[in-house]
């Protein structure tokens, strides 16, 4: 992860010197742009689960990245947007405990009554590249404005992890093979200034076929809905 962060810091030094500096105003619409940071919390569902899956609590995530932006119009209000960012997201579930039996995954759906769950999620990190096509009401002197971006967000997993804690037993994986390590899907950012709601809809499974629920495959997609702020 350390890595990661660095080399990200490292891409958007890059960006912001080749930027360099407007000697006029003449120059600075020429080279507006919206190169920005963004940062974005979310509520997370599974779509897609199987019907004996629940989620319970506050499933959360948390975004961060750069996007280099590329307008593609006179006016500079249409672009194109390419970046690079990390993620974090925790799922809560409600009734399934995730086990590693024979070096296989599986949900197996539990009694709560009987288990008395305290801790039931599993966690993914990754790093991410989104792709948009942006278009927004600013101009070179306006901050706050309309915008919507839409997209598609292409993320690698870098490290994942399962924790269930309960009276009867704890069970904790990590760098579990079976998730997919390729996770995609569609975005849409719309709002004014600083606050925007964010949508981002998982178009692949979170695991690979191997994981299976009451002798089933899951395919279970993520859906994350909140708010996206541009820092910068």
């Amino acid at each position: 992860m350390k890595s990661c962060l660095l080399f990200l810091l490292v891409l958007i030094g890059f960006f912001g010197f080749s930027q360099g500096n407007n000697n006029n105003d003449t120059e600075l619409y020429e080279n507006y742009r919206e190169d920005q940071f963004y940062a974005s919390v979310t509520y997370n569902l599974l779509n897609n689960k199987p019907s004996g899956i629940s989620q319970t609590g506050f499933s959360s995530g948390f975004h961060f990245g750069f996007i280099r932006d590329m307008p593609i119009n006179k006016k500079r209000n249409v672009a194109i947007g390419l970046g690079m960012g990390i993620s974090t997201n925790s799922y809560n579930q409600k009734n399934v405990l995730i086990e590693d039996i024979d070096n296989s995954i599986y949900f197996t759906k539990i009694d709560e009554g009987d288990y008395n769950v305290s801790k039931n999620k599993f966690t993914t990190y990754l790093i991410e590249v989104p792709l948009e096509i942006r278009w927004r009401t600013s101009n070179a002197s306006d901050y706050n404005f309309w915008r919507i971006y839409t997209g598609f967000k292409m993320g690698y997993l870098l490290y994942n992890s399962s924790k269930f804690r309960s009276e009867v037993t704890d069970v904790k994986l990590s760098n579990i093979d079976s998730f997919n390590k390729l996770q995609y899907g569609l975005t849409l950012s719309a709002g004014y200034g600083t606050w925007n709601f964010h949508v981002y809809y998982g178009l692949n499974s979170i695991f690979d076929e191997s994981v299976t629920f009451e002798d089933e495959s899951i395919d279970m997609k993520s859906l994350k809905i909140g708010l996206m702020f541009y820092i910068l």
